[in-house]
Order: structure tokens, then C-alpha cells, then sequence
């Protein structure tokens, strides 16, 4: 088993949703086969105006042939793995890019910084992690760890990674790294009220709600949350309001007093959403909701 990078970009061509799965070209199987069963950090390329960066963690479950596309295989996400990250980690920073594995011999830039699936050391992989993610005693600091003119104990990237990775499966991690990811992206605004309120020592009263219940096979991405006040979660959770795949803000018929609900909905009628495509609610998630969950 080994760590891997995945680029991956919302406008690209191919059937990803990186939450659940991962679909790539055969030239890049003999790259992804050895992250079976392993943790993989997902990269948005450079050249994306306002790079995201580093940002997302998963955990691949298997590899198939894809069934849809001749040619094409899909790495599939093992559920409860994938965690956006709560700080997108840029590419490079002043002491140059933080995945030290593309660097050659004489500390430029390869080409190995262009494969869409390459391989990630364990020290590049915690290093990564450990930015995008919240400080948490659990998580050791590994920021300047590894000098490249330095040989390291070959133990020691090992003895970095555990903690890291037992955190990524602890849930009371997992909520508090979505909770504020999900109200970074919104700006701890409800998407449904539009209520921005924050208490005295600056808490957001807006809550992270997942659109696709975890409990239900929902993964803790900002693209299955929504920003929501606490009456607009409970009625969101329960079916009373649910959200077309263009975000219109759809009520029950089962609601009992329709006009309380009209008035704390903003005025637009459409759910307050991140304006980055990478950020706003998915497609697959609104519609399982719809499904599942709204009572028509």
C-alpha cells in the first residue's frame, strides 16, 4: 500500500465525484494500484486560477473497470473516509512546494509534478494533512521535519503518520474539521435564511448540516453540507424544505404553517451558495435528499 496524489478539477471531463469515486485512464492504473487500501491527498492543478490546492483526503477502497466508459477504470472512495480539508494547502509556499517528492536532484520543479495520479511519500502525506487540517493535539507538527540536505530515521515518517491517521477515522475529528469547513465556505451565513449571527465571543449560531446523512452513507465533503440556522436544519433534516439541483428552496406540503417558513426564507427563494463550483452543494447529494428525504 502506498499514498498517492489525484488531481482532479470541477470542470474536468471526466466522471469524477471525489467523495465517491475517482475515474482515470488506463496509463495511470500501474499509479493507482499500489494506493489500495491506502490514503490519497486530491490536488487542484496550478494552472486553475485561485488553485484550491491540496484539498481533500480519501481513502481508496478498490479499482474497477469502469462500466460506463471503455478504457477507463474508477478508484472508489471507502465510505466514511473522504474529509475536505478546513485550509486549502497551496501547491508552494516561500520554502517552496510542501510535496517535496516532486522535486529532482537538484531541487527544481520535475515533471513529476504534472502527473494527473502519482505517488506521495509518507512524510509528504502528513506534512499535507497536517496543513489542511485543524490543529488537534493529536496531530504532530511536521511542517520542517524533513531539511533537504538531511538524512532521516527511515522510522520516523511512520511515527509521524499514525496519529494522523487515526484521527482522520475519529468522528469527533471528522465533525469539528467539517463543521468548519463547510462554515468557511458559507461564511457562517445560512444558505437558507440568510441569518448571519454571531454571539459575543464570536461563534456562528449557523450549524454544518450534511445533505446526505452520514449515517445514511453521506461523506464529510462541503459539497454534501449547507450552512443552516438551527430551525432551517431541523425542518432540512426532517423533509419539511428541500433544495433543487439549481438550489430553489423547495417547501412540503406537510409543513403546518407555510407562511412562518416563507418568512425567515431570504427573498431570493434560492439557497445562499459558495460562488466556486468546487464549493457548492453536489448535484448526486441534493437529489438524494429529494429522494429520501423531502416529503413532497
Amino acid at each position: 500500500m502506498a499514498h498517492g496524489i489525484f488531481m482532479h478539477r470541477d470542470d474536468s471531463r471526466y466522471a469524477d465525484i471525489p467523495a465517491e469515486r475517482y475515474q482515470f485512464p488506463a496509463m495511470y492504473l500501474t499509479r493507482a494500484e499500489p494506493c489500495i487500501g491506502d490514503w490519497i491527498v486530491y490536488l487542484e492543478p496550478r494552472k486553475i486560477r485561485n488553485s484550491r490546492g491540496y484539498f481533500a483526503v480519501a481513502k481508496v477502497e478498490k479499482i474497477i473497470l469502469d462500466p460506463t466508459a471503455p478504457g477507463m477504470f474508477l478508484a472508489l472512495i471507502e465510505p466514511g473516509t473522504y474529509l475536505d480539508f478546513v485550509n486549502p494547502v497551496p501547491f508552494s509556499g516561500p520554502e517552496g512546494p510542501i510535496e517535496r517528492g516532486v522535486l529532482n536532484e537538484a531541487g527544481a520543479i520535475s515533471g513529476r509534478a504534472q502527473a494527473a495520479v502519482r505517488p506521495l511519500s509518507r512524510l509528504d502525506f502528513a506534512r499535507i494533512v497536517n496543513a489542511g487540517l485543524p490543529e488537534d493535539d493529536t496531530l504532530p507538527r511536521v511542517g520542517d521535519l524533513e531539511p533537504l540536505d538531511r538524512v532521516q530515521d527511515p522510522q520516523m515518517p511512520f511515527e509521524i503518520e499514525r496519529p494522523i491517521v487515526q484521527s482522520l477515522v475519529n468522528r469527533p475529528f471528522r465533525d469539528r474539521a467539517f463543521r468548519r469547513a463547510v462554515l468557511h465556505a458559507y461564511n457562517a451565513r445560512c444558505a437558507v435564511t440568510g441569518w448571519k449571527l454571531i454571539n459575543g465571543g464570536g461563534g456562528a449560531e449557523a450549524e454544518a448540516a450534511h445533505i446526505r446523512p452520514v449515517e445514511r452513507g453521506g461523506p464529510d465533503s462541503v459539497r454534501n453540507g449547507l450552512a443552516l440556522s438551527g430551525t432551517a436544519h431541523w425542518m432540512f433534516d426532517r423533509g419539511l424544505i428541500g433544495l433543487s439541483d439549481d438550489l430553489d428552496i423547495l417547501i412540503s406540503r406537510q409543513v403546518n404553517d407555510r407562511p412562518s417558513v416563507e418568512a425567515i426564507i431570504n427573498k431570493s427563494g434560492k439557497a445562499l451558495a459558495p460562488e466556486r463550483l468546487a464549493l457548492r452543494p453536489h448535484p448526486a447529494f441534493l437529489g438524494w435528499h429529494r429522494e429520501h428525504c423531502f416529503k413532497r
